[in-house]
């Protein structure tokens, strides 16, 4: 599972899907902090031909149902399994109105455990390009009156994924977060709920790369 993550800066953003977010946000991502994600124009005019393709929102990284009470929630929501993100009562409401996005992502950080101690590694496309991680998106109302959006990664089983089956502690169900392919990002985004599954596949283990996280 991902709790850690590097967003793009605005500019990254804007190269890549033409659009960045108002709000302020973070490069380097916990669940709880603020980051982009991208998702359909929501409130745009279908007959607008002017509209943005995209739009860019900045959101929590950690999902925040209607009925949160606050935000320490997001330290539990920031991933969301696709096997029972239908049923859960952070997700549901989410999954079942296709409330789709992309987490962009230059990297995720995932522990290598096969020296027996955790090594935090640096996950990467192995092209270099911005990940696009499946996600979910929420709109949450604060006891104060503050609208906060807020994100969650959908993630899928990896015990036989080539590349990810090495991370997390030994005897661990090992899982991946849902990055896709170029090519379908418009359609998930797009894609209404009965569509969903049809994208929760796992990513090539040749298209990734890996290497322990820099010193800092």
């Amino acid at each position: 599972m991902c709790s850690h993550y590097e967003a793009p800066t605005s500019q990254q953003l804007l190269d890549a899907f033409g659009v960045a977010p108002d709000g302020p946000t973070q490069t380097e991502l916990w669940p709880g902090y603020m980051g982009p994600f991208i998702r359909l124009p929501h409130d745009a005019d279908p007959d607008d031909e002017v509209a943005p393709e995209f739009e860019a929102v900045s959101g929590m990284f950690g999902l925040l149902p209607f009925w949160a009470k606050d935000t320490k929630l997001a330290r539990r929501t920031y991933n969301a399994r696709s096997e029972t993100v239908a049923t859960k009562p952070s997700f549901r409401s989410a999954w079942r109105e296709a409330q789709h996005c992309i987490i962009p992502a230059r990297a995720f950080y995932e522990p290598d455990w096969r020296s027996g101690k955790a090594v935090p590694t640096r996950i990467t496309r192995a092209d270099g390009s911005l990940m696009c991680i499946a996600g979910l998106w929420e709109r949450w109302t604060s006891p104060e009156g503050e609208i906060v959006h807020s994100m969650s990664m959908l993630t899928v089983n990896a015990d036989d994924h080539p590349f990810m089956r090495i991370y997390h502690r030994p005897g661990d169900e090992k899982r991946m977060v849902v990055i896709l392919p170029n090519g379908v990002i418009r359609d998930w985004l797009k894609a209404s709920a009965s569509q969903s599954m049809e994208f929760m596949r796992q990513y090539p283990a040749d298209r990734l790369s890996a290497e322990p996280r820099p010193k800092r």
